[in-house]
């Protein structure tokens, strides 16, 4: 709901400020102020990130909130303010009587908004995964891997255990923590648990802290150099609570990197389909992480994982998601 960084050239960006108490009654009256400048000015198309009335097209990044609070909230939860302002919101995009186009970017999500809206499948369209072609490794990627575990003080014989995202609670870093103290003491000795993105530190730091491996939980922030670090690790470890999509197992795959993350994740079926890692089935249970974290560090499977990732990426499209979107949204007016 608002600009962040700098104006393209030749971008006319207008801002509507909204002021709430709450996150869903700021959501409720951007969309109201939204509306109605939409609805005083004239565009061939009109292009939402969030989920509000009078769009042609809806760019779906969330998943679907009424599956979600159905699935897990408490039916009291549903005479909330909060869940009312969100639910209609979504209806507003998926109910049979809207005209909304939706770009769907998670494959599994689909069928939640036609469970509980019986929204019509000719207004869904798929994009592909949108990698950018930056993320993929450049140059000679034994030696980045050579300088990055240099730089980082880690010996041949020293496992990388990688974890990147931010929100650390919602990409399950405290599952990656247990699992990390749960290994046997042989490979828990030589593992490191280095982590990119932004979070709450300290709750991390307590829980580490905790099971004994504080020393081995390296916290690095954000960081722009995220290709070299794949290169660089033995096993990216993303068993995340939810994921609309999961773009950094895409990035691990085109790196080589096996993958052990949560089936929640939109795009853990290209794991299950390059056979590049292994999935956490649902439910989840912290005992089948933590085995499946020993097997793949002690597997000979590894070579096959990280050559099976790399195959799946060269030949599958996971780069043209704006130029599919752009073909979409020229061809179709949004107007039903």
């Amino acid at each position: 709901m608002q600009w962040e960084g700098a104006i393209p050239p030749r971008f006319h960006v207008s801002q509507v400020s909204v002021s709430a108490l709450t996150n869903h009654g700021r959501a409720r009256l951007f969309a109201e102020k939204a509306s109605g400048y939409i609805q005083e000015n004239t565009y061939d198309r009109v292009i939402g990130f969030n989920k509000m009335p009078g769009l042609d097209f809806y760019y779906a990044a969330d998943p679907c909130y009424r599956h979600k609070v159905m699935e897990s909230r408490h039916r009291l939860y549903r005479l909330s303010p909060r869940y009312r302002a969100y639910s209609n919101l979504e209806r507003s995009v998926f109910d049979p009587s809207a005209r909304t186009h939706i770009l769907m970017i998670s494959p599994g999500e689909k069928k939640h908004y036609v469970k509980w809206y019986q929204t019509p499948q000719c207004r869904f369209h798929d994009l592909p995964p949108g990698v950018s072609r930056d993320r993929v490794p450049s140059g000679d990627p034994e030696q980045t891997r050579k300088t990055v575990r240099r730089e980082l003080g880690i010996g041949d014989h020293e496992i990388l255990l990688l974890s990147v995202g931010s929100g650390f609670k919602t990409k399950g870093l405290d599952r990656s923590i247990r699992a990390l103290a749960s290994l046997p003491k042989s490979i828990r000795g030589r593992a490191g648990l280095y982590v990119i993105g932004e979070g709450k530190r300290s709750i991390f730091e307590k829980l580490a802290r905790k099971h004994g491996v504080l020393k081995q939980l390296y916290l690095l922030g954000g960081r722009d150099d995220v290709p070299r670090f794949l290169v660089a690790a033995d096993l990216l470890l993303h068993p995340a609570y939810s994921e609309n999509t999961g773009t950094v197992l895409l990035e691990a795959m085109a790196a080589g990197l096996p993958v052990l993350a949560s089936d929640v994740c939109g795009y853990a079926v290209h794991v299950e389909q390059a056979r590049a890692g292994l999935l956490i089935a649902s439910p989840y249970r912290q005992a089948v992480f933590d085995d499946l974290l020993v097997h793949m560090l002690t597997a000979e499977e590894k070579s096959s994982w990280s050559q099976n990732g790399r195959r799946y990426v060269e030949q599958t499209d996971i780069f043209s998601m704006p130029e599919k979107a752009a073909d979409i949204i020229e061809s179709l007016d949004g107007k039903g």
